[in-house]
């Protein structure tokens, strides 16, 4: 398993291969489908995404002590037709669950990002790994707005790697 701090070196994530885990450390954004149509339809998004790492989940309030509420992943697919859009300027990867397009696949290859999965059901244990949360930006969409999250040693699993290898895996494959 390796760990990624994302502060360091983006390159990191580029040699991952298909199939590899890893924990990620640093700042990943959350968005969901509102927030996506808002980023590819605004000329500057609220968010540089050169560089940037997307966690496809919509948090539940933080319960008192805590830094977030329930953050498991949402369904990937449905940020699809969004996708080669924000990779075009600069995204470098993706968190969710489940397959992704075969023109996913293509802009992920084409932009050397990379595609991971995390455990879906799990949304309650994965707020062990968030060390803060803060909304960011489209606030009025409530839990599909986007928050900027500070991870420690974030589970995941590389499903596409910046050369577009894919591999499946039984977690987070609904």
């Amino acid at each position: 398993m390796k760990k990624i701090d994302l502060t360091r070196n983006s390159e990191e994530l580029r040699d991952l291969k298909a199939g590899e885990y890893a924990l990620l450390s640093g700042v990943i954004y959350t968005a969901r489908d509102q927030a996506h149509k808002r980023l590819v339809s605004a000329k500057r998004g609220p968010v540089d995404l050169k560089g940037a790492v997307i966690y496809y989940c919509g948090p539940t309030p933080a319960r008192r002590g805590k830094a977030i509420g329930s953050a498991g992943p949402t369904t990937s697919s449905r940020m699809d037709k969004f996708t080669p859009a924000l990779l075009k300027r600069g995204l470098l990867a993706m968190i969710g669950k489940g397959g992704r397009s075969e023109e996913v696949r293509r802009a992920i290859k084409k932009h050397k990002a990379v595609y991971f999965l995390t455990y879906a059901g799990c949304g309650a244990l994965l707020t062990k790994y968030i060390k803060k949360a803060k909304p960011v930006a489209y606030k009025e969409l409530g839990p599909e707005a986007i928050h900027r999250l500070e991870v420690k040693d974030f589970p995941v699993i590389v499903s596409i790697d910046s050369k577009g290898k894919k591999q499946g895996h039984p977690i987070s494959q609904s």
